[in-house]
């Protein structure tokens, strides 16, 4: 059955990001529905995936990180405004047999993903 799994690393201290909000939106039929949302951990993972079972249909979609507050929390210096505070990751699903798994590798000037295992 498959799944969407994430989690969040934090690059510039070198340990997970605890504490970031994800949403994750559905696109379709001229519609942006969001269909889940969680928190990251302490190990910068949610505690279940965020799609799975009869919802984890092909399709495109789209994870919202909100890394703004994390960032101020973390102790670097940012300007203001930072400049990330929104990382938006927006991708397809085509096999719904798959597991997809779609890391945020994060520091406060920038990012990076891939499609994991």
């Amino acid at each position: 059955m498959g799944r969407l799994t994430t989690h969040v690393l934090d690059t510039a201290k070198g340990c997970p990001a605890a504490g970031i909000r994800i949403e994750l939106h559905r696109f379709g039929n001229g519609h942006d529905d969001m269909v889940a949302e969680a928190v990251t951990n302490a190990d910068g993972r949610t505690d279940k995936p965020m799609l799975e079972g009869a919802s984890f249909k092909p399709g495109q979609y789209q994870l919202v990180f909100h890394a703004g507050d994390y960032l101020d929390a973390s102790g670097a210096e940012l300007p203001d405004p930072k400049f990330l505070d929104q990382v938006v990751i927006r991708f397809g699903i085509s096999d719904g047999q798959a597991h997809y798994h779609v890391p945020l590798l994060l520091s406060p000037f920038g990012y990076s993903t891939y499609r994991g295992s």
